[in-house]
């Protein structure tokens, strides 16, 4: 009778030791926040690649909790606002961070 007891609180045990491993830290991410911040990554380099000013460089993109950092070297202060300005305008992004380098 005691083993039949055992058994239900040991599986849930179990499944809340796992959910709570999937929870976000303030170092790490969690499953779902991985997963938003590379949806955004990847909205964000499509918009800049369908930017017809913007497609010839090499932007790199980084998101963590949908703040996009952009980094890479481009020519003008002009297109260094202009990256700024279509990475801003992706939905899901909350901030921009500009690293990039004018050349």
């Amino acid at each position: 009778m005691k083993k039949q007891l055992w058994m239900p609180l040991a599986v849930a045990l179990f499944a809340a030791m796992n959910i709570a491993g999937c929870a976000a830290t303030s170092t790490s991410e969690s499953t779902g926040e991985y997963v938003d911040d590379a949806t955004v990554t990847s909205k964000v380099k499509a918009a800049l690649l369908d930017d017809s000013g913007l497609k010839s460089f090499d932007i790199s993109v980084q998101t963590n909790r949908d703040a996009v950092q952009l980094s890479g070297v481009v020519s003008s202060d002009q297109i260094k606002a202009r990256a700024t300005q279509v990475a801003a305008g992706v939905s899901g992004v909350r901030s921009v961070q500009n690293n990039l380098t004018v050349k």
